[in-house]
């Protein structure tokens, strides 16, 4: 018989173990987590590329329930972030919970027990919830290209990097340029014999206002917390007051694409090159990446910027559209995630078989971005229109997992088995989420992003200040829920027994 438990978790990084930590303050201890590597952490322990970092501050980048005063830099690396993970995940007892090396396989919802039935790598086990916390940054993006399985080089993504390959002094090819190459261009430059960068689409690049944490100031907040809650409190009102101009004013983007202008002409002095580096779309309508040593890199002799797309590999030749041919390596992709197009929703079923993938086929949606019709007890951290451009996504996580918490008192207050979003209440969400973001920079800058989905939607980006999320997701409206009501539990008919007559002693 299957392991039965009233949560199960998918992922072990911020969201699934803020998710964990809720459940236990909620004196919730029967649940797992699912775990389908082999540690905690998850973007920050697949990104270990050289060079890679957070771009929100530190103090901002970590749970308001696990104050860290201890952060070496204003913005910290991967390896001190994976590592406040591993320590939030033994201060709150997590270890128990924790099933590695359990990838799940499939979650179909049980209509007769309402439950999910889970099959994994390690076996099987049903759910009473499931909360999915796989997060949009987790399974990576490839291109197909013509050739490249024919490749006699090192080939991988920046989220799977190849530590046993040794890239001091090869002839190297970054692909893309988003927010994972331009700390990886800097980090592998001054090692390689070559580096080529091919980029489609230039991207708006800010200084990075980073430093060194001082001893001083880290005794200051291990000893007077109050001081680390108000940095991190300004730190909040600094980016909730820059909202305005992603999702209602785009035009006061051009100040600060003067900023970044100037950025580059500081270091970029060819004005061939800073005309092939400059966007064309309004800043912000893609991530705005941060970095102080992108442009040097680029500006150096062993460094080539090519504009033109990689359209097949024959043999260690790489070919670009525009026919030129660059013997390498190796080949690094920087080409993003599946993010409106997440893998989980193949292995989720809801109701009559559905799969999560073929509900979305029209734009992913979710009640407040975290429950949807037809999968009753299923629960997302970090689902559609919740993502941000500007401040840390912990805060959309926090608020994500109150509403997980009002969501399981409800069912616990009502008795009923499950909760199930009404289609009505999930359309108007998803109404107001597509009529609020059509006036944002992510919608009219003129650009192609992994915001929008391949119908041009805004599926991902959250279109409002991260208070204006926690207000939304602050308790669960009751009015916008059907209830599950348990199943009717029936005994076995009973034979009647004779009467056996006892004799007499």
């Amino acid at each position: 018989m299957a392991e039965h438990v009233r949560v199960a978790v998918i992922g072990s990084g911020f969201g699934g173990l803020g998710a964990a930590v809720r459940l236990r303050r909620e004196g919730i201890t029967d649940f797992v987590i699912l775990e389908r590597a082999g540690s905690v952490g998850g973007t920050w322990r697949d990104n270990s590329y050289p060079g890679c970092a957070c771009d929100v501050p530190s103090h901002l980048y970590s749970f308001s329930f696990a104050p860290n005063a201890d952060w070496p830099r204003t913005f910290s690396g991967q390896p001190h972030i994976r590592a406040y993970l591993e320590r939030v995940t033994d201060t709150f007892g997590l270890r128990p919970h924790l099933r590695f090396d359990s990838e799940v396989l499939q979650a179909n919802w049980d209509d007769e027990a309402k439950h999910w039935r889970i099959r994994t790598t390690q076996g099987e086990l049903t759910a009473d919830v499931v909360v999915s916390a796989t997060g949009p940054l987790s399974d990576p993006k490839l291109p197909d290209i013509p050739g490249l399985d024919t490749f006699p080089g090192a080939v991988f993504h920046s989220s799977r990097w190849d530590h046993d390959f040794d890239i001091k002094d090869k002839r190297v090819a970054m692909v893309g340029t988003g927010a994972s190459a331009i700390q990886i261009v800097p980090s592998i430059q001054p090692q390689v014999k070559s580096l080529t960068v091919l980029q489609r689409t230039p991207p708006w690049v800010m200084p990075r206002m980073d430093r060194g944490i001082n001893k001083a100031e880290r005794w200051l907040h291990g000893t007077v917390p109050g001081t680390a809650k108000a940095r991190r409190g300004l730190l909040w009102l600094i980016r909730e007051f820059q909202v305005g101009a992603f999702v209602k004013r785009p035009q006061l983007m051009k100040a600060t694409e003067q900023i970044a202008k100037n950025h580059m002409r500081r270091a970029i002095k060819d004005p061939v090159m800073r005309a092939k580096l400059t966007p064309d779309y309004t800043i912000g309508c893609k991530r705005i990446l941060l970095s102080n040593d992108y442009y040097p890199a680029l500006a150096q002799p062993n460094t080539e910027v090519v504009t033109s797309a990689l359209k097949e590999v024959r043999g260690s030749t790489i070919v670009t559209s525009d026919g030129t041919e660059r013997e390498v390596d190796a080949i690094v992709f920087g080409t993003g995630f599946h993010v409106t197009d997440m893998p989980i929703g193949d292995r989720i079923t809801g109701v009559g078989g559905r799969s999560l993938a073929e509900h979305w086929k029209g734009g992913m949606a979710a009640l407040r971005g975290t429950t949807i019709d037809g999968f009753p007890n299923l629960l997302l951290i970090i689902g559609p229109n919740t993502g941000l451009g500007n401040s840390s996504m912990i805060l959309m996580i926090e608020s994500s997992i109150n509403y997980v918490a009002d969501y399981l008192r409800t069912l616990e207050r009502t008795g009923a088995a499950a909760l199930d979003a009404k289609p009505a209440a999930v359309r108007a969400w998803n109404a107001e989420m597509q009529r609020r973001t059509a006036r944002t920079v992510w919608n009219t800058g003129g650009c192609k992003s992994w915001y929008l989905d391949s119908e041009g939607r805004n599926t991902t980006a959250w279109p409002g200040t991260t208070a204006e999320f926690r207000r939304a997701t602050r308790a669960l409206k009751p009015a916008e829920y059907d209830l599950v009501p348990a199943p009717v539990r029936t005994t076995e008919p009973v034979e009647p027994v004779e009467p056996v007559e006892v004799p007499a002693s």
